[in-house]
């Protein structure tokens, strides 16, 4: 990995179109467009597992997606800096032929309250929030489920993470329900004993 590493986090062999496309010729997205860009090369070498974190900027910390203080100035900015780069890892996934047989999914661990938390910012959220998931068998251009009119709770289509996790594992060939590791005497499961594969979001088999 020492040998490897350098080689794959030096970007100059990409191409300018590539740099521009992820957003690497602007300063607020500059940073995550890199964190996206070095994503591509680490899949296209074979890697099976890659987290890209999108969070607090380093010159603020508390200006993040866990906005307590601002949320319109935090997310607005947060926003801006990842919409460009992230489009643009899936964009040349596909161009490059690797979305087929991988997933990308991007999600959170809350989502913001509708109402105001103090002046301007919002509290937690774990009642509704977006997740999504493209490639990989995924069904593109669909939506599946829905809040109720104030954003607060899931009311259509309500699904949990053991659901997300199940129909992940799924698309990658592993049944959920006979995927165990044995811990302290228990069979432990990564859906633990819930999650339901969601077909309505799988392309035909």
């Amino acid at each position: 990995m020492q040998a490897e590493v350098p080689g794959l986090l030096d970007l100059h062999g990409e191409s300018e179109a590539t740099r521009k496309l992820y957003g690497l010729d602007e300063p607020i997205t500059e940073d995550f467009g890199r964190r996206c860009l070095i994503a591509r090369r680490l899949l296209e070498r074979g890697v099976r597992f890659v987290q890209v974190w999108s969070g607090a900027d380093n010159g603020f910390p508390r200006r993040n997606w866990d906005s307590h203080e601002d949320i319109a100035k935090d997310h607005a900015e947060m926003g801006k800096s990842m919409d460009q780069p992230a489009a643009a890892l899936i964009l040349d996934l596909k161009a490059r032929g690797l979305l087929d047989d991988t997933i990308v999914y991007w999600t959170t661990e809350f989502g913001r309250m509708p109402c105001s938390q103090g002046s301007k910012g919002r509290d937690h959220n774990p009642f509704t929030f977006t997740s999504f998931l493209v490639g990989g068998g995924i069904k593109g251009g669909i939506s599946h489920g829905a809040s109720d009119e104030w954003s607060y709770k899931a009311l259509e289509h309500p699904i949990y993470c053991y659901d997300v996790h199940a129909t992940v594992l799924h698309l990658l060939g592993i049944d959920h329900r006979r995927l165990t590791y044995r811990h302290n005497g228990i069979d432990r499961r990564l859906t633990d004993v819930h999650g339901e594969v969601i077909r309505e979001i799988m392309q035909p088999a």
